[in-house]
């Protein structure tokens, strides 16, 4: 089974190919209910739809943008535009109309830019500030909201209970039963009247009803537990200035006339128009298709929603929200396409169709063989010519037993488990910190052997402060504020000036005054340290920011793995300042200022002095940073770069960000649990060193090594050097990029990586199980991952590693109890048919034990909470088998002993219990069908774990599978003691409930005994 699973049903986690997605659907055959069984699996012709219309808009787009390219070189001499403010617009207060901005923005309009004064004019019209933003007073924000709409997408109505209940019902042998049912009621009152001849017929639409209803509530809490998780990962806040302050604000908030601050990884969340900013060029590929980013300035200031920031930063203008935006359109269309399927959902529908197959096989011997009884006793009884109610009633009672045998036989539950087990375990995540995107990813990380981790951040509290500084070759230790002070004394005034201009002007934060007129540092972790060194030596950032103009911004990114600014001095003269990795700008220093605060060339023993303070910082586990600057000439232009080379070394800083409480632990959890954790980081290798070593990470038979050293290799010696890896610095998103392809393909491990920049996107892509920081973390690297952490803890993603293997562990527990329901059931009544010429259970009876094993079963064992013993064992990897050898074993055991204590009831109960008069043989199928039901009960417990003998740990935790327990014993007494007449059951004395339970429980020592038989 399994190598025809692997070769017909095996789908990747991500990435699959529409060809791979729709041969499986072809291959589905015996499927009962296609709107339950594939509701959640793409739905390719959506996708293909969305495919085709995307086609259209990103052609329009490019046509659009090119036409504005061809118009700014004719823009001279244009006519003036015939707009003409509608009055409602006007009343509200502003002089320009949504549909006008949307034309602007969305053509790239030039002329009608230029036509209503440009940006400016845009601003002045939208009674809106660049500096302040638009003001907050209600009034106001009602009245904008209603001219120019709110900036949110249109939503497929959720579906109602009902529709659930309709979906139910569309299963194709539920509606063959339901035709018998409405055929058994028909015959059976022209033959026994009311109410005798309604019982058959009225207790299977009973039964039927139960079931759909049972079906459609399980089926309606999954949708809003999905519905919750959907509401979660829209949360997406943006920076803004309202009221002359910076906030944080949802983007669903955001209104025409916000100004927006975006930054390097950020997605454009509306349609706007650029203000100021430096160096932005934007990734419009999700629109118009075109790889090539786009560079955006005064010159080319359209800015549209869904495009996303590959570098720089800027101050945007909104201009078009919602669903007036071409993504709001696009998106629209996308969602309706749905998620992939998850590989466990597919393999799971290749399993239930080689069962139906068999079970259908089953049911079509089965009715032939009892309608074959029944001939021959017409025969020997010489009425075969003549037939009556009585036979009609019998012949539909075979194929309502035919027909529930494909009931019981078709596991339609299996694909759908897998989807009820991962919404709980995403609902269950969700309060452990961790936001999962795509359902295939919770059970692949239950499979993953290898963590590819960040260390700011994830293996660190990301709470940064400056410990230690070399100024003018002077190492000063800064624990406290008044020390930073102590050190302006020490230095020259100059090289404090130096050094305050450095810090405040060449950073990508900002020190702004908050609602309560105190100071607040906004920025990455690393710039607020240095800005909080800054203030602590005294000094005043707006104050340093207006004494100079800032003519070029390159910001820092991971590749170059520094930033640099070009400044214009209020005494004339341009210095550029840079900032970085300590030996990469060092390297580009030819000079340093000394104790006197003279510029001095950088001789063998200054660089020897520099870079021992460099390696002692960092064997201390501090990130170390290095500023330099030098003087520029004045014929420097705004478009040239910024020099790589000769500059002064002012000093260098160590930065501390200590180690994350419990992270220690959390890696050695992961060495028991068969997964090696690798440290991937920017950082210098000393820093690295240390902390891997503090996390537990590095072993005395690891080994660290430098991104430009592991470039360099050949392939053979990677494939020697990447099993021994542990630490890998100064490492750049391809050399990430590249260890994660190795191991994935070279050492088929399955392979989790975290990840915050923009630049981690392809790594996280090329995952297995991408794992993006919800805090430091970048909207591009979030909508490449897979997995978002939402509190940046590397103990988080343990979490994550441990339910993702209680689900795959708790789909193989219902696996292995349904197919051992599903072996006894065609076994007991294909083999009576055929010997006795009758089966023992019936078709309401079936549709009783079809919902224990199927919903209620799932909800069961499917729910079940991880506990601690999942991260002992070794993981399942790439290549397990997921119908495992131990399933097997444990599903023949028990289908044995049910079927012997069965069959011994069918062929010996009236002697062993002295049955004996009319109603002999009803309580002896009642006695069958109770002790079958109550060994799957018993069944359903020793499944909880499949293989220790200790089955009833922890088993009050979950009070899901004790409820479903509970709830199923007590119907079954209602079954058997007041609803017989519909049930074909009769009441039971106590001496026989107690053999039923017993016969049941004795299930329970035989699954222990097989549980120690190895395989």
């Amino acid at each position: 089974m399994e190598s025809y699973l692997s070769e017909n049903f095996e789908v990747k986690p991500k990435h699959s190919s529409e060809e791979v997605l729709e041969r499986w659907r072809k291959l589905c055959g015996v499927v009962k209910n296609p709107k339950r069984r594939f509701r959640f699996t793409a739905n390719l012709s959506k996708r293909y739809e969305a495919a085709a219309m995307r086609r259209t808009n990103q052609e329009k787009l490019r046509i659009a943008v090119l036409v504005s390219k061809a118009a700014i070189q004719f823009i001279q001499g244009v006519s003036p535009s015939d707009y003409v403010v509608p009055r409602e617009v006007k009343a509200a207060g502003f002089q320009i109309c949504a549909d006008e901005l949307g034309s602007i923005v969305e053509g790239h309009d030039i002329k009608k830019l230029k036509f209503h004064g440009g940006v400016d004019g845009i601003v002045e019209k939208l009674s809106t500030s660049t500096t302040n933003g638009i003001t907050t007073d209600s009034e106001l924000l009602n009245r904008r909201q209603e001219i120019f709409g709110i900036n949110q997408f249109a939503e497929s109505e959720p579906k109602s209970f009902w529709l659930f209940v309709w979906e139910a019902l569309q299963d194709m042998t539920l509606m063959i039963l339901g035709v018998c049912a409405f055929v058994s009621l028909i015959v059976g009152l022209a033959m026994e009247g009311w109410p005798h001849g309604a019982h058959d017929g009225l207790g299977i639409v009973a039964s039927i009803l139960l079931v759909v209803f049972v079906t459609a509530t399980s089926d309606y809490r999954q949708s809003l537990q999905f519905k919750d998780l959907d509401n979660e990962k829209k949360k997406i806040t943006i920076q803004v200035t309202r009221n002359g302050y910076r906030q944080k604000i949802s983007i669903y908030d955001l209104l025409t006339g916000d100004i927006v601050h975006l930054s390097i990884g950020d997605q454009v969340p509306t349609d706007g128009l650029f203000v100021s900013g430096f160096s932005v060029s934007i990734d419009e590929s999700s629109l118009t298709g075109e790889s090539e980013p786009v560079m955006v300035s005064t010159e080319n200031p359209f800015m549209l929603s869904g495009t996303k920031i590959r570098d720089g930063s800027c101050k945007m203008l909104v201009t078009t929200t919602g669903m007036r935006t071409q993504w709001g359109k696009l998106m629209e269309t996308l969602t309706e396409g749905g998620d992939d399927e998850t590989p466990l959902q597919v393999k799971l529908n290749g399993v239930a169709t080689i069962i139906g197959k068999i079970g259908l096989f089953f049911a079509v011997v089965t009715f032939a063989v009892l309608m074959q009884g029944l001939w021959s006793r017409k025969w020997q009884a010489g009425t075969y010519l003549w037939w009556n109610g009585d036979d009609a009633l019998e012949m539909l009672e075979y194929f309502a037993v035919a027909v529930t045998i494909v009931v019981v036989a078709v596991p339609e539950g299996l694909p759908l488990a897998v989807t009820l087990s991962l919404a709980f375990a995403m609902k269950k995540m969700m309060n452990d910190k961790a936001l999962v995107r795509h359902l295939a990813a919770c059970e692949t990380m239950g499979s993953a052997t290898s963590i590819c981790s960040d260390k700011t951040g994830t293996l660190t509290t990301n709470h940064m402060t400056v410990v230690k500084s070399c100024i003018c070759t002077n190492v000063k230790e800064i624990t406290k504020p008044n020390k930073a002070s102590s050190l302006c004394s020490e230095i020259p005034d100059s090289v404090v000036k130096l050094l305050l201009q450095s810090i405040f002007n060449n950073t990508g934060g900002e020190v702004v005054v908050n609602k309560e007129g105190k100071l607040e540092i906004l920025g990455t972790p690393t710039e607020a340290a240095l800005l909080e060194f800054g203030l602590s030596l005294g000094g005043d950032f707006q104050a340093e920011r207006k004494a100079t103009r800032i003519i070029k911004v390159e910001p820092f990114n991971s590749t170059k793995k520094r930033m640099g600014v070009v400044l214009q001095l209020p005494e004339g003269g341009l210095r550029a300042h840079t900032k970085g990795a300590s030996e990469i700008v060092l390297a580009a220093c030819d000079k340093f200022l000394n104790t006197k605060g003279e510029v001095v060339p950088l001789d063998e023993a200054s660089i020897n002095h520099l870079n021992v303070t460099i390696n002692q910082f960092a064997s201390e586990a501090l990130r170390t940073l290095c500023l330099a600057y030098m003087e520029l000439d004045t014929g420097f232009l705004g478009e040239d770069p910024i020099p790589v080379s000769g500059y002064t070394c002012i000093g260098i800083v160590g930065i501390k960000d200590p180690v994350r409480p419990g992270v220690k632990e959390s890696v050695a959890t992961c060495r028991s649990a068969g997964i090696t954790v690798r440290m991937v980081t920017g950082d210098n290798i000393n820093t690295a060193k240390a902390i891997a070593r503090e996390c537990g990470i590095l072993t005395e038979d690891g080994i660290a090594i430098e991104g430009p050293d592991f470039r360099e290799k050949s392939l053979e010696e990677l494939l020697e050097l990447i099993p021994k890896i542990q630490v890998m610095a100064r490492s750049s998103p391809l050399d990430k990029h590249t260890l994660v392809k190795h191991l994935r393909t070279t050492f088929e491990e399955v392979v989790a990586v975290t990840g915050d920049g923009t630049n981690d996107a392809p790594a996280l892509h090329e995952a297995d199980i991408g794992l993006a920081m919800g805090i430091a973390g970048t909207e591009v690297a979030k909508e490449s991952a897979d997995v978002i952490i939402l509190d940046d803890n590397f103990s988080t993603i343990v979490t994550v590693a441990k339910w993702g293997r209680s689900v795959y562990i708790n789909i193989q527990k219902f696996v292995q109890f349904q197919l051992t329901v599903n072996v006894v059931a065609l076994v007991v009544n294909f083999s009576s048919a055929c010997l006795m010429g009758s089966a023992p259970l019936t078709a309401v009876q079936l549709l009783w034990v079809n919902m224990i094993m199927d919903t209620l079963g799932a909800l069961a064992l499917a729910t079940e909470p991880p506990n601690n013993e999942l991260m002992k064992r070794p993981p399942v990897g790439r290549k397990g088998n997921f119908i495992s050898n131990v399933m097997w074993r444990n599903i023949l055991g028990q289908s044995l002993y049910q079927f012997l204590v069965i069959w011994n009831l069918q062929s010996r109960g009236k002697a062993m219990f002295g049955l004996e008069g009319p109603d002999a043989d009803r309580i002896l199928n009642t006695l069958i069908f109770n002790s079958f039901v109550f060994c799957q009960i018993f069944n359903e417990i020793s499944s909880r774990d499949m293989e220790e003998i200790d089955v009833f740990k922890g088993i009050l935790d979950n009070y899901v599978f004790v409820a479903v327990l509970s709830c199923t014993a007590l119907f079954q007494i209602i079954i058997i003691e007041f609803l017989g007449t519909y049930a074909n059951t009769s009441p039971l004395t106590i001496c026989q409930w107690l053999l039923s339970i017993i016969i049941g429980f004795l299930g329970m020592p035989i699954s222990a005994g097989v549980k120690m038989i190895p395989v």
